[in-house]
């Protein structure tokens, strides 16, 4: 492997050196942290003794976002991002993605293409994961040169092919126009090609423009690249079009997409699911990505305005062993990057579903056309504010089975007191001075923690002096001093 070429050494030096950093941090993922080493001293060769350079691995969340919090702990100017990326806009510090080389055949791509596409009849647009970006002029070349070959005399084919998005990113959009990567156009706040005319497309670090009059479910959509969040992404957000993928590693094609239709439906029955929760946990899955905070605020408006209770938490990485802390939540709401915000909840107690899905489940009336977003950014724009109103008709529940009433915010508040002299009533004690409630659904962690049947040290007996204590085991755990040596 050339690692200048592979890691682009000196474009990142020009990079640091333009911009006058001193402190730069540079991102690995796990898979490339064995190179980090030579890629610093690759760097230290060609800057000035007075940049100082911090590998930066573990990341506090998904490796594909800039760990903004990791480089606030050395105070640096800027990151320099390696290896997957979701190019998801930087909320606090500028970064430089250096996108994977995977390796790909461009001529048994495009013949692929070609061939599946003749056979569809739809105009074709070619997708692609960024580890292909360097890739994608050879295999345009191929195509043109290949496309009169292959179709003969039948019409030519028609394709477009995706542009990356600007490598180069600041928290107010991009950073230089000799950044970008891809042909010349105007740029959005994103850095991403927009031209004037057509319908504009943004997805995963990805940009293309649609002819007027075309829509995406008129177009086959060719993916390169492996099964990966990237290309699930995709899938779910446009369902409705025919896929297919190219896969670079084994050299052939995979049509069979059947199990796109099972994640969605999966997605929709935690979606009813959701509906029936009263407790939900917001998980801040970044602290990087533009927008993320005001995604926070929305979601605890839509919760208490469906007039439920919401507890945010801040812990990394989430896994079933750390949400298993919090029982008394009903469902999650994961706020995080399009490539890491579907968790599989099979392994979960309670489900976790995207500020897209809380959209659906938590807006009366609101109903599943097919459409699916994954970006909370597009969540944000498509929904101007929470100002819903609460029907005062019960609900059906697919899950129960059943009418359920949900309560709204202002009677929440009002009847809040005469729950707890309720609850309180219909308390009996038995014969052993045992509390013995009747079951009622909590509205709170407070009232959950007291419907539990432990909650810890009883710290109210009557008899108040200490216990004696007693003196523990000595020695190794391999032969205690109190234990008969078998030699």
């Amino acid at each position: 492997m050339d690692l200048e070429t592979h890691y682009e050494i000196t474009r990142v030096t020009e990079f640091i050196r333009s911009h006058s950093f001193t402190r730069v941090a540079l991102q690995f993922p796990d898979e490339l942290l064995k190179d980090s080493m030579r890629v610093v001293k690759a760097l230290r060769g060609k800057l000035d003794s007075s940049v100082k350079l911090y590998v930066m691995a573990d990341t506090t969340y998904g490796s594909c976002c800039v760990d903004e919090v990791g480089a606030a702990h050395v105070n640096a100017e800027c990151v320099i991002h390696y290896g997957h990326t979701c190019l998801s806009p930087t909320s606090t510090i500028p970064a430089l993605f250096i996108f994977e080389k995977a390796s790909v055949n461009p001529s048994n791509c495009a013949r692929n293409l070609l061939n599946y596409g003749q056979k569809s009849g739809k105009p074709v647009l070619v997708l692609f994961g960024l580890e292909y970006t360097h890739a994608m002029p050879e295999i345009k070349k191929v195509l043109a040169s290949n496309a009169a070959n292959v179709c003969g005399s039948t019409p030519m084919l028609e394709f477009l092919c995706a542009d990356a998005c600007c490598s180069a990113l600041s928290p107010s959009g991009a950073l230089t126009s000799e950044d970008q990567v891809g042909s010349a156009g105007s740029k959005d706040e994103n850095g991403c090609l927009v031209e004037e005319t057509g319908q504009n497309f943004n997805i995963g670090g990805l940009s293309w423009r649609l002819p007027q009059g075309q829509k995406m479910e008129d177009y086959l959509l060719f993916w390169i690249g492996l099964d990966n969040p990237a290309f699930g992404n995709i899938q779910l957000t446009f369902n409705g079009c025919e896929i297919v993928r190219y896969d670079a590693e084994e050299d052939c094609l995979v049509t069979d997409m059947s199990q796109q239709k099972k994640i969605l439906m999966r997605r929709y029955f935690l979606v009813e699911k959701a509906k029936d929760a009263n407790m939900i946990g917001i998980l801040v899955g970044t602290l990087g990505a533009a927008g993320y905070l005001h995604m926070i605020h929305q979601m605890r408006e839509l919760i208490s305005k469906a007039g439920k209770k919401s507890y945010t938490f801040v812990m990394g990485r989430p896994n079933p062993a750390k949400l298993a802390n919090f029982p008394e939540c009903d469902v999650f709401i994961n706020i995080s990057c399009p490539q890491t915000a579907l968790l599989d909840s099979k392994e979960f107690l309670a489900p976790v579903i995207t500020p897209f899905e809380a959209m659906l489940a938590f807006v009366r009336g609101s109903q599943w056309t097919g459409a699916y977003v994954m970006d909370f950014r597009d969540v944000i724009s498509s929904t101007p504010s929470v100002a819903m109103q609460q029907s005062k008709e019960a609900r059906f529940s697919f899950i129960q089975g059943g009418y359920i009433e949900d309560l709204d915010l202002q009677e929440t508040d009002e009847i809040a007191a005469l729950v707890n002299v309720t609850e309180k009533a219909l308390q009996v004690r038995d014969e052993h001075k045992q509390l013995a409630s009747t079951k009622t659904i909590a509205k709170s962690g407070a009232e959950y923690f007291a419907t539990r049947s432990y909650h810890g040290l009883d710290i109210s007996a009557a008899d108040t002096l200490p216990d004696h204590f007693l003196t523990g085991r000595s020695g190794k755990a391999s032969g205690y001093k109190d234990e008969k040596s078998t030699g």
